[in-house]
């Protein structure tokens, strides 16, 4: 049974139902004080109200797509919300600005870059978001530090485990723990 953000009055008693849901992110940064900026974005995340349950290593990434730049860290937390998740990626995005996030161009440099993976069971696919994210399974930065944490999360579409994803993943990109 599925319950939503709300109230419900009981015989004069009025009690808040609060629906929090597991959500996964990755988080990466190639620019300045790379370990830094994400810890700065995670506590925002925090600071409004995501709260994280577990976070993996951080891990030091080989780029990909554009290979010439610096290497990344990334990481991946599980963390819970009640944010709907059209508004989790609206302050997500608000965040990475506040941290100082420019846009250079598509899989270029940044201070930080903060992804919704995984947001409970849901599918979700429109024009500026999608969820699970399209490219996880593709994305060994992403598949190692998720299955460190949580092996055995199943994909909502391609049914299969973290672990079965990592295990499968072609991209040799190096992805080493910190």
């Amino acid at each position: 049974m599925r319950l939503s953000f709300g109230r419900l009055q009981i015989h004069g008693l009025l009690i808040t139902v609060n629906n929090m849901e597991k959500v996964y992110f990755c988080l990466g940064s190639n620019v300045g004080n790379k370990r830094e900026n994400m810890e700065k974005a995670m506590k925002m995340m925090e600071e409004e109200g995501v709260r994280i349950t577990k976070m993996s290593k951080f891990y030091e990434t080989q780029p990909v797509e554009v290979v010439h730049q610096d290497w990344f860290v990334n990481a991946v937390a599980e963390a819970e919300t009640d944010l709907e998740p059209e508004k989790l990626l609206i302050m997500l995005k608000n965040i990475e600005s506040k941290v100082g996030r420019k846009f250079t161009y598509r899989w270029g440099p940044r201070i930080v870059d903060v992804d919704i993976l995984i947001y409970g069971d849901r599918i979700v696919d429109t024009s500026v978001l999608t969820i699970p994210h399209k490219l996880m399974d593709q994305r060994r930065f992403v598949l190692e530090p998720l299955a460190e944490i949580a092996p055995g999360l199943v994909h909502p579409v391609l049914k299969k485990t973290v672990k079965e994803l990592l295990n499968e993943c072609k991209d040799m990109a190096i992805v080493s723990p910190l």
